[in-house]
């Protein structure tokens, strides 16, 4: 499983303000490392920082070299540092079956 969640180098960042039209959390990265993830555009991910852990809607830049990210809105997490992006997982856990 470590080979699609491999370390991204934090490169830019981005903070907006309340009155900006675009705004909340934000992970930009190129679409080979989205694909690895088996994220698309427009979906959520979780970005795992060195001090917490947060759901960021994905865009696919592909300007951006492979390994790279750039976040927008992401709390604790500040540029050249290495985070995570994964898929989160959303369906309910499977229960057994009632006899």
């Amino acid at each position: 499983m470590a080979w699609f969640n491999k370390p991204m180098l934090v490169v830019g960042f981005l903070a907006t303000r309340r009155d900006d039209e675009d705004r909340g959390p934000l992970v930009r990265m190129s679409g080979e490392d989205a694909a690895m993830r088996q994220l698309s555009e427009g979906e959520l991910a979780w970005v795992h920082g060195p001090r917490r852990q947060e759901l960021a809607t994905v865009q696919v830049d592909d300007t951006l070299q492979r390994g790279t990210v750039v976040l927008r809105d992401v709390a604790g997490i500040s540029v050249s540092e290495i985070v995570r992006v994964t898929k989160p997982e959303l369906d309910p856990p499977s229960r057994p079956p009632v006899a």
